[in-house]
């Protein structure tokens, strides 16, 4: 790719070049074949049990994993990694973090040893620019990524980088940060943002756990709202949810499990699709909906 073009695409126009270096950023992109536009997910995690059970929610992973070119590096926006400024993890070799508790030592025992990508990480610290973006050493793939990625890519062989969410953005500004990865996708890059879109701990009802599609009213009104604003392409609404009535502020008391939705949604583009998949409620208080969005649907 020209180096030109490459700028224009990446939305750097005229940028001093003395303010964002781009070394690594084009050895990288001259490093990858441009690819058919990769598709963009929303995973609704759920439980980290979903690593090791057999279920409805994981066959729904698995089905979905076999629309997917195979990517040639993961970048995934996970809920379970909050930082005050944005950070992306940046070694060879991401560690799999257990970060939970109260769980059976089966699942502490699983480990996903997919690969990081250094170069991919400057790649997007440059992308990113001007918003600072810290090259990150020590976190590695939280349960929201690997419980889910490892039923999409079983070998862990794909390269895997995590960005955070920096809790001192607004909404509004995570929605534009996520549309600057744009271009990523044109190079074999899957973009993944994982959460639950309606996530409230405090409420599940335990006596239902098992129950198959089961939400309380308030969870159910929640549900239809963001998935009519989903489907319909309506961003605005879902970027304003804390300002949509007590459902969706019952769905979202904290935004952790909700702003990976907006990283999807940031990168539609007129030509996208989207389609749901796992479109469950749990337990009462919780819902498992996830997104697959391409201009091949």
């Amino acid at each position: 790719m020209q180096r030109n073009k490459f700028i224009s695409l990446l939305g750097l126009g005229s940028l001093s070049l003395a303010m964002v270096s781009l070394n690594d950023l084009f050895r990288f992109s001259s490093s990858l074949p441009n690819t058919e536009k990769m598709p963009v997910l929303f995973i609704g995690h759920g439980n980290p049990m979903n690593a090791i059970e057999e279920n409805s929610f994981v066959d729904g992973f698995r089905t979905t994993a076999k629309r997917l070119p195979k990517p040639t590096a993961i970048v995934c926006v996970s809920a379970h990694w909050e930082t005050k400024g944005t950070q992306v993890t940046s070694m060879e070799k991401p560690q799999t973090i257990h970060d939970f508790g109260g769980f059976p030592d089966a699942l502490f025992a699983v480990q996903y040893p997919a690969p990081g990508s250094p170069e991919l990480a400057k790649t997007v610290q440059e992308i990113l620019a001007p918003t600072p973006v810290t090259l990150d050493q020590h976190w590695g793939l939280d349960h929201g990524t690997w419980t889910t990625l490892m039923h999409f890519y079983p070998k862990a062989d794909v390269p895997i980088i995590q960005l955070s969410l920096d809790y001192t953005l607004t909404t509004q500004q995570h929605y534009e940060l996520a549309k600057k990865l744009q271009v990523l996708r044109s190079k074999g890059v899957l973009i993944v943002g994982s959460g639950n879109i309606i996530h409230n701990l405090r409420l599940v009802d335990f006596r239902n756990i098992n129950k198959e599609n089961y939400g309380f009213d308030w969870a159910i009104e929640a549900r239809e709202l963001t998935n009519k604003w989903i489907l319909e392409g309506n961003h605005q609404a879902l970027i304003d949810y804390k300002k949509q009535g007590n459902a969706l502020q019952l769905a979202a008391p904290t935004p952790d499990h909700f702003l990976p939705l907006l990283y999807t949604l940031g990168l539609q583009e007129k030509t996208d699709h989207l389609e749901l998949f796992n479109d469950k409620l749990v337990a009462g208080s919780l819902s498992m909906t996830s997104v697959i969005m391409s201009d091949k649907l």
